[in-house]
């Protein structure tokens, strides 16, 4: 199945059979895009399309280990390689400069080997992922951008106060 860009808005459920289809092939990652650091999660690029269109990252993280609550601004998938990735959506009020107040968790879920989800886009954005598992936790991340580039926020869940990062792409053997 080839994913056809001519329909954005279903671009995110043809890159979730794809990938769906993929991980139940019983493909396999190199060993290097799966290593975990001990300081923090790791997003290894697989493949950045040249015009920064997408981009597909193995996201490792250790046992314990989790994401700051965040966005992406663009669509997100998620496979799930190795482990268990839980990921927790949040939603809160809108303010002048971003969201105000508290953040409130909506919807969690527990992604095991094989799962695929649409992570991200539209009010689904605002996230947190942690590895939920006695093994390090590996997906496969497919978004609609170079997420290697672009500007996202980080959220304080009581606040509602956000600042800008952008991801760091991590590089095998580091």
């Amino acid at each position: 199945m080839m994913v056809d860009p001519g329909h954005p808005d279903t671009v995110p459920g043809q890159v979730a059979a794809v990938l769906r289809d993929w991980l139940a092939s019983g493909a396999t990652l190199e060993a290097a895009v799966t290593i975990p650091s001990s300081e923090h999660y790791l997003m290894y690029p697989l493949h950045v399309a040249s015009d920064g269109g997408f981009s597909i990252a193995a996201a490792v993280w250790a046992v314990g280990q989790r994401t700051p609550i965040h966005d992406h601004g663009v669509w997100g998938v998620v496979g799930i390689y190795q482990g268990l990735e839980k990921e927790v959506h949040y939603k809160g009020d809108a303010g002048p400069s971003g969201l105000s107040g508290p953040l409130e968790a909506t919807e969690s879920n527990v992604w095991s080997p094989g799962d695929v989800t649409v992570c991200c886009g539209g009010d689904r954005d605002i996230h947190q992922v942690s590895c939920n598992s006695d093994i390090p936790c590996v997906g496969i991340h497919v978004y609609g951008g170079d997420i290697g580039r672009i500007e996202r926020r980080t959220f304080d869940r009581e606040s509602g106060a956000s600042k800008l990062f952008v991801s760091a792409w991590a590089s095998p053997g580091r």
